[in-house]
């Protein structure tokens, strides 16, 4: 395990390790998430016939666009914040489908 600090960059760069394509069957999709404040951009996760890949800026037409503070997604990522409480408190702000949301998190293991 390594002693830097968890960011989004590095979350974003072990996605495709901690994918699991199994799960992923029958999920095309393109997940924008846009990540405010220190340590924020833009990365696009692409999940198609059980492969996921991640690239940096913007895509077109994501099917959702899941927009935050880069710390509070960090807090989600390592469990230290619940994604519902985290929406439900205006903290994350979702734009699309909202059912592939909720699909989402048993794709990856935490990194």
């Amino acid at each position: 395990m390594s002693d830097q600090p968890l960011t989004p960059r590095r979350i974003f760069e072990r996605i495709p390790e901690v994918f699991d394509g199994e799960k992923a069957r029958g999920i095309n999709a393109s997940v924008q998430f846009v990540l405010t404040g220190a340590d924020g951009g833009e990365w696009c996760v692409n999940i198609a016939d059980g492969a996921c890949q991640v690239t940096e800026g913007r895509t077109t037409n994501p099917r959702v666009t899941i927009t935050t503070d880069a710390q509070v997604y960090v807090d989600l990522v390592s469990g230290k914040l619940n994604p519902m409480t985290a929406f439900m408190s205006g903290k994350v702000k979702l734009d699309g489908d909202l059912g592939l949301v909720m699909r989402l998190g048993p794709l990856f293991q935490a990194p």
